[in-house]
């Protein structure tokens, strides 16, 4: 089936898992159309009345798309980005490479994303929101079909003329994509005192389209939040990787997204594709670490032995459309879920066995909780309750957990990520610790935090490790409150600590490129020179929740190469 068949309003997407042997018949099915990712995931579009009703138990819970935001809320000098261009042999500036940003598009028209000629350093834009063909490919596994791309080429057309946006229609209405692209690669403006970290660098974009109405009202959130699918993502790394091949230039992948959703241990689908793309040699992927300390969206606990069940205090606050809450258990681990509403009516213990979903309604509020239980989730083989919370009653809501099998005792909760609900929503006895966003939770991606370059503080808001399985995240914090940028503008979150540590990947990059005694470097090799130059205090102990590794300072990384 032709993609251009399915109207997005009648087009519901999964990721699908496929085998090289079952290739040619991905291609000939009729039931809907396909766009792979790489030789282990493909995204498979189908006729929405067709997959209604939504349910884990029939797609799966890794098949349904989870959806991502946006996390935002002098700076060169303290991540020794400044120190490094003023070195004769280390001076090029990211010259010779590509930083890739899959975001909220860009606004390509901007003076400090152009060369003194005034054409373009951005090598293409896939726009996923204007109407077209995709990218017609050769290999169908290169392909995409919807969106619409724009080359070097075509970007200059359009910068020469009067009207550029008549020619190249794609914008950036939300900026982030935009300021992300200047703290990593804008240009020098001497009179505004600003560069970007890898000012000679290139760009490579894609602009996201909104996630569909069907997957918002599943994962209910609020109807303005600013929310992206998964599968999207995934299709947008794959689009950097084929014009880097194309421009024939290495590449830093910067991901400016986050999630709660999922096992916070960086095997989502878009996680592990993540991972298979670490090793290569001349890309580095480096994702931000997330907002979300001080939200009161994690709870964690060890549950006694003596102990029959626990309750969990959640107070919802008022208008809450909606929201969805995962429980995450060890692997040898079994637990089960009652509730107690605000007005008092209780469930009991809901025994449900393997993988079950239930519908549980509260008259008194108005409110149904749909349960689903995954006792081995495929990825992760913990176990998994997904409750849904459809027009829930404001007040405090226990749940109450029960163990069924308790070896450890651990278990986590998350609530969805800030902007997905209000900020009135949240535990009563949170935990601060493992809020790192997905797909910051990847092992073997660079993950940051973001601090004050000006205070020294870490910032508030910014995610705290480490993952649910222990790994060490963050990798490290960058420079991520009060970034300035031209025209007055300042901007904070771990968002553009991210962009800034890709700025400094860029560089390691091209001195990687362009110095013949130097090693090649992929993302396990870019993360360990970063962590030995990093600035540590004496008074923190590290690897530390907050601060991973240390501060990010990209001439300490150089030197410490001698030794």
């Amino acid at each position: 089936m032709n993609c251009s068949s399915l109207p997005d309003n009648q087009t519901a997407d999964f990721i699908e898992r496929f085998f090289p042997f079952t290739y040619n018949q991905i291609l000939d099915n009729d039931s809907g159309c396909y766009d792979f990712v790489n030789h282990e995931y493909v995204i498979w579009h189908r006729s929405l009345a067709e997959a209604l009703p939504l349910s884990v138990q029939q797609y799966g819970y890794d098949s349904i798309p989870n959806l991502y935001t946006i996390l935002d809320t002098s700076s060169l000098d303290s991540a020794g980005i400044s120190r490094t261009a003023e070195q004769p042999f280390l001076g090029n500036k990211g010259r010779g490479t590509l930083i890739g940003i899959v975001d909220t598009g860009i606004d390509y028209t901007n003076p400090l994303l152009r060369d003194p000629d005034g054409s373009t350093r951005i090598a293409a834009i896939w726009d996923q929101t204007v109407p077209g063909v995709g990218l017609s490919t050769p290999d169908p596994i290169d392909a995409l079909h919807y969106g619409s791309v724009y080359q070097r080429s075509h970007i200059n057309e359009s910068l020469r003329s009067e009207d550029p946006h008549s020619i190249v229609p794609t914008s950036d209405p939300l900026r982030h994509g935009t300021q992300m692209a200047l703290v990593a690669a804008g240009s020098e403006d001497a009179d505004a005192f600003f560069s970007g970290a890898a000012p000679e660098s290139e760009l490579v974009v894609v602009r996201l389209k909104p996630a569909r109405t069907y997957l918002r009202d599943f994962f209910l959130i609020r109807e303005d939040a600013i929310a992206f699918q998964e599968d999207d993502i995934m299709l947008g790394i794959k689009f950097l990787l084929y014009i880097a091949r194309q421009e024939k230039k290495p590449l830093v992948i910067l991901l400016g997204l986050g999630t709660n959703t999922g096992s916070h241990s960086g095997t989502s689908p878009l996680g592990l594709y993540l991972s298979s793309l670490s090793r290569a040699s001349g890309q580095i992927l480096v994702a931000a670490g997330g907002n979300e300390t001080g939200r009161g969206h994690h709870f964690r606990n060890v549950f006694p032995a003596s102990t029959s069940y626990e309750d969990v205090e959640l107070r919802v606050g008022p208008d809450e459309r909606g929201f969805t809450l995962e429980l995450w258990a060890r692997e040898s681990e079994l637990y089960s879920v009652g509730f107690l509403s605000p007005s008092g009516d209780e469930t009991g213990r809901i025994r449900l066995s393997g993988d079950e979903e239930r519908r549980i309604p509260f008259l008194l509020e108005g409110t149904t909780i749909h349960l689903n239980y995954t006792s081995s989730e495929l990825a992760t083989g913990s176990e998994l309750i997904l409750m849904r919370f459809d027009a829930p009653a404001a007040g405090i809501w226990k749940i109450r957990v029960y163990h069924t099998l308790s070896i450890q005792g651990e278990y986590h909760m998350w609530l969805p990520v800030h902007g997905f609900i209000s900020d009135e929503t949240f535990f009563l006895r949170p935990d601060p610790d493992t809020t790192i966003t997905d797909p910051g939770n990847t092992a073997a991606i660079i993950t940051t935090a973001a601090y004050s370059h000006q205070t020294g503080g870490i910032y508030l808001h910014s995610s705290r490790g480490f993952t649910r399985t222990r790994t060490i995240k963050p990798d490290l914090a960058a420079p991520g409150v009060r970034l300035p940028l031209p025209d007055y503008q300042e901007v904070t979150g771990t968002s553009f600590a991210a962009a800034m540590t890709a700025g400094a990947a860029a560089i390691l990059l091209s001195w990687s490129a362009y110095t013949p005694s130097a090693p090649r470097i992929n993302t396990s090799i870019a993360k360990a020179f970063l962590i030995r130059g990093a600035d540590r205090r004496n008074s923190i102990e590290y690897p530390s929740r907050e601060w991973g590794y240390g501060t990010l300072n990209l001439y300490n990384s150089f030197l410490s190469m001698r030794s």
